[in-house]
C-alpha cells in the first residue's frame, strides 16, 4: 500500500497549479492523467487583466497577476525553464470612437494600472487607428509548460498516467494508495464523476487556428481585436479563440473556422496557411466564479473546477486558497465555495 497526503484527479490547470503548491510544501501526492489533452493545454495561456471587449477589469485582476508572478518564478526553480513571456498584448483599435474610450479608461481608478495611454502604430498589419498596450499582460509557454510539468511529475514518481475510475475510491483509498484528501481537477469530465455530476459546469467551446503567416511579424508581441495572435515556438502563430457557450458535438465547427479566418484576415492583410485548427471545452459557471470545496459526505473529497476562460489566473490563485483551506483551516471565500450551491434544487447532495 502507497500513502500520500493527496491525489489530484486532472491535469489541467487546476491540477497543474495544485500540484505546484504540493511541491512547494513537500506534500506527497500522486496526479491522475488521462493523457488526453484537455482546454488548458491547447489555451492561448494569455495573462490579461483586462476584458477588451469592453475595456472593463474583472475580480481580483491585481491580486491574480501578482500570485501568477509568483508561482511562475517558484515553478522556474524545480523545472529550470521560465515559462512566463513577458510581452504585452496589442489590443488593435476599431474606430476613433474606441481609441478615445480606451484614452478616457487609462484615468480611471479602476484601470490606470492597466491601460498604457501612449498609442503604437505597428507595422505589416492593418492598423488605421493605432494599438493600446495593455500593462502587466502577457502568456504563458503552454505547450512546455505541461510537457516539462508532467515529465517532471513522471520522473518523480508523482504521476499516474491512466484513467481514474471513481467507483475504486473506498473511504480513504483508492485501489493501493492511502490518501489524506482527494482533489478532483476534472474540468469537464466532472460529468462522469458520481460524487459532484450534479454540479452546473457550463461547457465553453473555443476553437483556434494554428496558421503559417507569409510576412511575419516583425516582434514577439500578441495582438489582440477579435481574437490573439501571437508567434509560437516553431514559427507558426496561434491564432484564436472562440466562445461558443451552446453545447456542440466534439468536432470541428466550420461556422467558428470561418469566424476565425474572416477575424485574421480583418487585420493581416497578406496570405497566411491554416497548419491546423483545434478545441477545446472551457469549464465555466453562471457567476463565473471558480468552484471550490468539500464534498459534504465525503469528507475527503474536494472539488477545484470552473476556472473557465481565465484557467491560469484563477488556477494559480485559488490552487494557493485551496491549500491553505486544507492545510491551515482557512475559510474560503464565499464567493467560490461550492456551498453557495447547497440551496439550489438541481444540486443533490
Amino acid at each position: 500500500m502507497k500513502n500520500v497526503d493527496y491525489i489530484i484527479v486532472g491535469d489541467g490547470y487546476a491540477g497543474l497549479f495544485f500540484a505546484h503548491q504540493l511541491i512547494k510544501n513537500n506534500k506527497s501526492f500522486k496526479l491522475f492523467s488521462s493523457g488526453k489533452k484537455g482546454a488548458s493545454q491547447v489555451s492561448a495561456g494569455v495573462i490579461n487583466p483586462v476584458v477588451l471587449k469592453k475595456f472593463t477589469t474583472f475580480w481580483l485582476a491585481s491580486e491574480q497577476i501578482e500570485t501568477l508572478t509568483e508561482v511562475m518564478s517558484e515553478i522556474q526553480i524545480y523545472l529550470g525553464n521560465n515559462y512566463l513571456i513577458n510581452e504585452r498584448i496589442y489590443r488593435i483599435f476599431h474606430d476613433e470612437n474606441e481609441k478615445s474610450l480606451w484614452l478616457s479608461k487609462t484615468k480611471t481608478e479602476e484601470l490606470s494600472p492597466f491601460l498604457d495611454p501612449n498609442f503604437t502604430t505597428l507595422d505589416i498589419i492593418n492598423n488605421l487607428f493605432g494599438t493600446g498596450s495593455v500593462k502587466t499582460s502577457g502568456r504563458i509557454d503552454v505547450e512546455n509548460l505541461f510537457a516539462d510539468f508532467l515529465s517532471f511529475l513522471k520522473s518523480n514518481d508523482s504521476l499516474i498516467e491512466e484513467d481514474f475510475i471513481h467507483s475504486n475510491i473506498s473511504e480513504d483509498n483508492y485501489q493501493d494508495i492511502t490518501f489524506k484528501h482527494l482533489v478532483f481537477c476534472e474540468g469537464m469530465g466532472v460529468r462522469q464523476n458520481p460524487f459532484f455530476s450534479d454540479i452546473e459546469v457550463i461547457p465553453n467551446k473555443g476553437h483556434h487556428l494554428k496558421v503559417k503567416l507569409s510576412k511575419p511579424m516583425l516582434h514577439q508581441l500578441t495582438l489582440k481585436k477579435k481574437h490573439f495572435l501571437f508567434p509560437q515556438n516553431d514559427g507558426s502563430y496561434y491564432y484564436g479563440g472562440t466562445y461558443d457557450p451552446n453545447e456542440r458535438e466534439n468536432e470541428i465547427d466550420e461556422f467558428k473556422r470561418e469566424e476565425l479566418i474572416l477575424g485574421l484576415q480583418e487585420f493581416y492583410p497578406h496570405n497566411f496557411e491554416i497548419a491546423e485548427i483545434n478545441y477545446g471545452f472551457r469549464p465555466t459557471v453562471k457567476d463565473r466564479r471558480p468552484i471550490i470545496g468539500q464534498h459534504p459526505d465525503h469528507k475527503k473529497l474536494y472539488i477545484f473546477n470552473g476556472l473557465g476562460a481565465r484557467g491560469i489566473l484563477n488556477g494559480a490563485y485559488f490552487s494557493r486558497e485551496l491549500f491553505d483551506h486544507l492545510e491551515f483551516g482557512k475559510e474560503l471565500m464565499p464567493e467560490v465555495d461550492l456551498k453557495r450551491f447547497e440551496n439550489k434544487k438541481h444540486i443533490r447532495f
